[in-house]
């Protein structure tokens, strides 16, 4: 073989071992990337992936169950819910710590724009359903009908050795902030208004003073799997109030009925206010709860569903002979 022969020979074989070379790595990065795809699992849709969410301590029942049924739904949907007064969900949203909040109330049109300004497009939100604010009592306490009149004159510390009233913290809070400005009508609370940690602080606090008079969230009188709450829920009920718009002397406790016929006066609404403008797992969730099985589960928990109707129809069923 000549030189020229032996050369060409040579050059073909390197060449060829150089393709082989790359193509084993192109093989190996491609390896490494699925094994790494796989790690990091799925990518974030409406049904799977990861998300932060900052919600209204005072609407935990109801939102924890939520979260419970969407997820069983949605074995891929990992929702991680920081319950937090209403103030400190508002200081996540603003400083991008979660997309999604819970809360008492909607943007004001001067929010909305800033968000607007800031992000560059608006953040969804809307009403979810009707919550109220319950008033506890413990059942040794006979005294359960207050006008609104009583209950601000408790709450304004005018009234100071019937009841020490008791609320989920005087700061911050949506519960403070609507007694304030719906009650009060802007004035502070009085000093004999004591500041529990949270609503199950409250609702304990009651069970074990029959002096006192609990602000909580209706939602946490509905039932409850927790076994040391039952046992506080099993000695407190809730007191009927003056409804101001009714024609007689009427008195309620929060319920779908009275909430919906505006017979029970301390109602709220509980709302979403969403930072994403994709179809992610903060859509997902806000559209399981503005749905059917979302809003039949804020029903169950003595909230009225601010999405859809339930109507109770009558039926009769004949029966064969």
């Amino acid at each position: 073989m000549e030189v020229s022969e032996f050369t060409a020979v040579t050059g073909k074989i390197i060449f060829n071992m150089r393709c082989i070379r790359y193509l084993l790595i192109g093989l190996l990065v491609a390896g490494c990337s699925n094994l790494s795809s796989k790690k990091d699992g799925p990518a974030e849709t409406a049904i799977t992936g990861r998300i932060n969410i900052s919600v209204d301590e005072s609407f935990k029942p109801v939102i924890s169950e939520q979260i419970k049924v969407f997820e069983s739904s949605h074995p891929e949907a990992h929702i991680i819910a920081a319950y937090k007064s209403e103030a400190d969900c508002f200081r996540d949203l603003q400083t991008d710590s979660t997309r999604l909040v819970i809360v008492s109330r909607g943007l004001s049109g001067q929010e909305l724009t800033q968000y607007k300004t800031r992000l560059e497009f608006k953040p969804l939100y809307d009403l979810l359903a009707y919550d109220a604010i319950a008033v506890v009592l413990n059942t040794a306490n006979n005294d359960s009908v207050f006008t609104l009149n009583e209950l601000k004159a408790m709450l304004a510390g005018e009234n100071k050795n019937r009841y020490n009233a008791v609320v989920d913290g005087k700061n911050a809070t949506s519960t403070v902030r609507y007694l304030i400005d719906s009650v009060l009508n802007g004035k502070p609370l009085g000093s004999n208004v004591t500041a529990a940690k949270n609503s199950a602080d409250v609702i304990t606090y009651v069970s074990e003073n029959a002096g006192a008079i609990g602000f909580v969230g209706a939602s946490w009188l509905a039932d409850n799997d927790d076994k040391e709450m039952k046992t506080s829920l099993s000695k407190v009920k809730m007191a009927l109030i003056e409804c101001k718009s009714c024609e007689k002397d009427v008195f309620a406790k929060p319920s779908q009925e009275t909430i919906m016929h505006a017979q029970y006066p301390l109602v709220r609404g509980l709302h979403y206010i969403l930072k994403e403008n994709w179809s992610g797992l903060g859509t997902g969730l806000i559209n399981f709860m503005s749905l059917e099985r979302g809003q039949l589960i804020f029903r169950r928990s003595y909230l009225v569903p601010g999405q859809m109707q339930f109507n109770r129809r009558k039926t009769r069923i004949n029966k064969s002979e």
